[in-house]
């Protein structure tokens, strides 16, 4: 590879207490890269330039990675379609000026498979991401990390500025949401199921029909992902990572009863919104560009989830 980050440049990681920067923060201390994190809940409002303008001041990074991110399931998609258009906007906005302002060296942007047109049963493609519009159930999240691609494109052109943009699926492992309202579907069914299994009830409801097929990235994988993208040479084009490989809502429920032990039924509850029917990605330039493919497996990935969701609730 001919670019690295050297340890000793040090990284932010904005969003260090959310689900993908923590397991990030905890990486980059075991590997002993020099590093700071901050957040809304660790003091600093990323809507407010100035403090992030203060915050760039005080730890001068030289390697920004953007983890930050306002943003949860089908439930909280619909109830708060304004705010998570508006203040994912905002905060990719504020952290690129601010990156832009302190000469970052490296800006490692991570998006999200909801960019991708609800179009198509295969695998999307990173030259298909332009190809039409989004499912309305992830409209307002999806075009505001859409619009985080356009700003690092801009400051290319304009400024010169070195980019790595990331398209993760969704995400599962320790360290979830517990609320259901904030995690997506794995972490919403594994609660619920745990719960239904202490309380001796005879069955759980799970939304929709169980026919939507989904992507999911282990949250160490994704990690490790953001890990390599220091050493690659940056380019603007986003990759996605992803396994590849998609399971549908009702057999992933079958697979978190199992794992968790329960023996109640499952009621599929059609009232419920599905979602997009499809969301699988094309693995190839991540293997082009990385020469690896996240590699956890799923059920060994989906025990540690419900290991730690019954530790936690």
């Amino acid at each position: 590879m001919d670019y690295m980050v050297n340890k000793k440049k040090k990284i932010l990681v904005a969003g260090g207490s959310g689900f993908v920067g923590q397991h990030l923060v905890e990486r980059l201390s075991r590997d002993h890269f020099s590093f700071a994190t901050s957040s809304l809940e660790l003091g600093v409002d990323f809507m407010d330039l100035f403090q992030l303008e203060k915050l760039f001041k005080k730890e001068k990074p030289e390697v920004v990675v953007n983890a930050a991110a306002f943003v949860g399931g089908i439930q909280f998609g619909l109830e708060k379609p304004g705010e998570i258009f508006f203040k994912n906007t905002i905060m990719s906005a504020n952290l690129i000026e601010c990156s832009r302002r302190a000469a970052v060296s490296l800006f490692v942007n991570i998006l999200s498979n909801c960019t991708y047109p609800d179009f198509s049963d295969k695998p999307f493609k990173e030259s298909e991401w332009w190809n039409g519009p989004l499912h309305q159930s992830v409209l307002s999240y999806g075009l505001a990390r859409k619009a985080s691609w356009v700003n690092t494109w801009a400051y290319q052109k304009q400024y010169g500025m070195k980019f790595i943009n990331l398209i993760f699926p969704n995400m599962y492992g320790p360290g979830d949401h517990i609320d259901e309202v904030k995690c997506h579907a794995l972490g919403a069914l594994t609660k619920k199921i745990i719960t239904a299994k202490r309380n001796n009830l005879k069955e759980v409801v799970v939304w929709g029909s169980g026919k939507p097929i989904r992507e999911w990235l282990y949250v160490e994988d994704s990690v490790e992902a953001i890990i390599r993208s220091l050493e690659i040479k940056p380019t603007i084009d986003p990759i996605n990572v992803c396994p590849g490989t998609g399971i549908s809502i009702k057999d992933l429920a079958f697979l978190i009863r199992k794992a968790a032990g329960y023996q109640g039924k499952l009621i599929f509850d059609r009232s419920r919104p599905d979602g997009a029917p499809y969301k699988i990605m094309d693995a190839s330039r991540c293997k082009e560009v990385f020469d690896w493919l996240p590699s956890t497996d799923f059920e060994t990935g989906l025990k540690k989830t419900v290991e730690y969701f019954e530790k936690v609730i």
